[in-house]
């Protein structure tokens, strides 16, 4: 335990100092806070924007850390997202196991992820070609989906409903003493906050220990790596299904929250959002990633208010602004000019 608390702050992320827990903390006691003070809809929207940021997450570990560049992101979001469903919905009539089916849908995209994985980085398939792969297979997956319309395509008593998309899948619920506990409105949003912040600090933890450094080596050069003994690929599988089920867990909640999904999350636009926040806010980051994505969310859903079409071509020229001028990522940019101003300024009061 007091091992894994010392790898909260090492090289591999950003805010490692006091001032940076204490901010954490205040932002952290403001979250927990928010519910207390807005009605009901916009926590549920805050809740969904939080899901959103497993996945973002799980990107960030594969290319920015690894260098795996992945497009799969919503293949898993959207594998996990209809595993949740059709396992609720056939589970629901013998007393709504939702908990059960969470992990399980989200065990069902880790499972893919690792099949994938295995024969892609197994078949020492690299660089572009893993975009390629990975984008292949979620735009198939998309059409699939989309086909299977007809009555037959069902697994007992849930349908897929091709482009219209499956519905009817219960709420996340929590066995609690006296009944149990729905996670909707404010339960889910409290839920969902705290669960993410688990994974963040875990992430944390398994980015500033001895697997970290590891990853860090294999992106910076993956044959000196193998040189040196490391089972390069063993650990790029290992972080290509972390990254994934983290997609998984935002698949599930999602179809949890919303209670339907459709083909069209794992469509074109959807595939390339991820890559679109990971890349703005910082891949070489994890809290650049989780707070980046989260302000584009709330920029995005501001413009599909006006014109969805609008919205996607805005955030399009953000990746290319990004890349031309912040291939690092804005928010991690603003982080370390924060860092050296702080650093300049006690610099001069010594």
């Amino acid at each position: 335990m007091l091992s894994a608390l010392r790898h909260l702050n090492g090289p591999q992320t950003m805010g490692n100092g006091p001032a940076f827990w204490i901010g954490f903390a205040v932002l952290v006691a403001a979250a927990l806070a928010y519910p207390l003070g807005f009605d009901p809809y916009d926590v549920g929207n805050a809740a969904y924007f939080l899901i959103w940021v497993f996945a973002a997450l799980g990107l960030s570990l594969m290319w920015g850390y690894t260098g795996i560049l992945s497009f799969g992101q919503m293949a898993f979001f959207g594998v996990a997202g209809y595993s949740y469903g059709v396992i609720s919905i056939n589970l629901a009539a013998t007393g709504g196991l939702t908990l059960l089916s969470f992990l399980a849908a989200v065990g069902v995209s880790a499972l893919f992820a690792a099949v994938l994985g295995y024969f892609m980085i197994y078949g020492r398939v690299g660089g572009v070609y893993f975009g390629i792969v990975t984008f292949a297979t979620t735009l198939a997956l998309a059409a699939f989906m989309g086909q299977t319309a007809g009555p037959e395509w069902r697994i007992g008593s849930a349908r897929f409903n091709g482009f219209n998309g499956m519905g009817g899948m219960p709420p996340l619920e929590l066995p609690w003493f006296g009944g149990p506990v729905f996670l909707e409105g404010s339960v889910l949003y409290y839920a969902v906050l705290l669960f993410l912040l688990a994974v963040y600090l875990g992430l944390r933890v398994l980015v500033n220990g001895r697997f970290g450094n590891v990853l860090v080596a294999i992106r910076e050069d993956p044959l000196r790596a193998e040189l040196l003994g490391y089972d390069v690929r063993r650990y790029q599988l290992a972080v290509f299904v972390i990254g994934s089920a983290l997609a998984g867990v935002s698949g599930a909640l999602y179809t949890a929250w919303g209670q339907f999904i459709t083909p069209a999350t794992m469509g074109l636009p959807s595939a390339a959002l991820p890559i679109i926040w990971v890349a703005f806010s910082g891949r070489g980051d994890l809290t650049a990633t989780m707070l980046g994505t989260f302000v584009l969310l709330l920029g995005f859903q501001a413009l599909t208010v006006y014109s969805q079409q609008y919205a996607l071509i805005l955030m399009g020229l953000l990746l290319l602004v990004t890349v031309l001028f912040a291939p690092a990522g804005f928010v991690a940019g603003f982080g370390r000019w924060l860092h050296e101003r702080a650093r300049r300024r006690a610099a001069r009061g010594a």
